[in-house]
């Protein structure tokens, strides 16, 4: 069988990250890199064996040796990469968030879905097994609260990609989807949503508190911050039992099951068997199915979390 090629638009950190991860994969490999800077892209290229570089996103996605283009950009840059990759008839795996704003997201999924091309946004917790194992777990019984934290002390740099707004940063967009999104995973869309924090002097949020409110009681707890250093750990309660998930939540390698009258269980985490590895098995499963969405993560519940993220912004002011 032919390997499953990918191009990766950008060169950071990330992308270097998720194109180790598929060059881990057996069955995939690294066809192209694209850049603006192409002396980026080759230098990227030649460590992840590619055998193309190209100085624009839009010949990236042109390349007829690639079957899937991952979206590592800025947010602010996912719906422009995005919309090549789409109308070069592209598998597309995008970084989270799906979008730096609602408008751009909700563009990019009714492209995709036009075009009938495969579009998912890249939320790595989502396909991690213990994360998997806690949503389909039946002996919580009624799961009650969700609390989770990701927060760490970035310093102000108003160039930054995390304090700027043109470039889509703040707390709640890059590492508040983490907390939000596993309250979503567990405990669906909330009925209500209370927030305080603060804001950065450029304009974006710098840290968020968030209560969200479900129907009989049901809640979630959660905090973000680029100002302040957070446990970065989540626990999940209901009647029957809970679970307590060690940091990092949103990537976790061990996890605790306790409850009345049960043994503590712990589960640990294959390493070969990360979240990045089931998304890039998902990428490549679903383009060979046919299927233009996947149901591990949907795009419906992408563009609910950049609604719900974008309420959470306005409450701050």
């Amino acid at each position: 069988m032919r390997e499953f090629a990918w191009g990766i638009a950008a060169t950071g950190g990330i992308a270097r990250t998720v194109g180790a991860a598929i060059v881990a994969e057996p069955g995939m490999r690294v066809a192209a890199v694209g850049s603006r800077v192409l002396s980026r892209a080759q230098a990227l290229a030649a460590t992840l064996g590619a055998e193309s570089a190209y100085d624009s996103y839009e010949r990236l996605c042109a390349d007829p040796a690639v079957d899937a283009i991952y979206v590592a950009t800025p947010h602010a840059q996912h719906l422009e990469v995005a919309e090549a990759a789409i109308a070069a008839g592209k598998s597309v795996l995008c970084e989270k968030p799906l979008a730096a704003t609602v408008a751009d997201a909700e563009r990019m999924v009714r492209l995709a879905r036009e075009a009938g091309v495969f579009l998912m946004e890249a939320m790595w917790m989502r396909f991690n097994p213990l994360i998997q194992a806690i949503a389909a777990d039946p002996r919580f019984g009624d799961l009650r609260s969700v609390q989770a934290s990701f927060g760490f002390s970035h310093p102000y740099d108003p160039a930054h990609r995390l304090w700027a707004p043109e470039l889509g940063g703040g707390a709640l967009l890059d590492l508040g989807i983490y907390p939000f999104g596993l309250a979503q995973l567990l405990l669906g869309m909330p009925s209500g949503l209370r927030v305080t924090g603060s804001l950065a002097p450029s304009g974006v949020d710098a840290e968020a508190a968030g209560v969200l409110l479900y129907p009989e009681g049901r809640r979630a707890l959660v905090e973000t911050s680029l100002v302040g250093d957070y446990p970065n750990s989540a626990s999940v309660v209901g009647t029957r039992m809970r679970a307590d998930i060690l940091a990092p939540f949103w990537a976790p390698r061990r996890i605790l099951f306790s409850g009345p009258g049960m043994e503590p269980e712990e589960h640990v985490l294959n390493p070969a068997d990360n979240g990045y590895a089931g998304e890039l098995r998902e990428v490549r499963a679903a383009t060979a199915e046919g299927r233009t969405e996947s149901l591990i993560m949907p795009l419906d519940e992408s563009l609910a979390m950049m609604g719900l993220l974008a309420d959470a912004r306005k409450q701050l002011g």
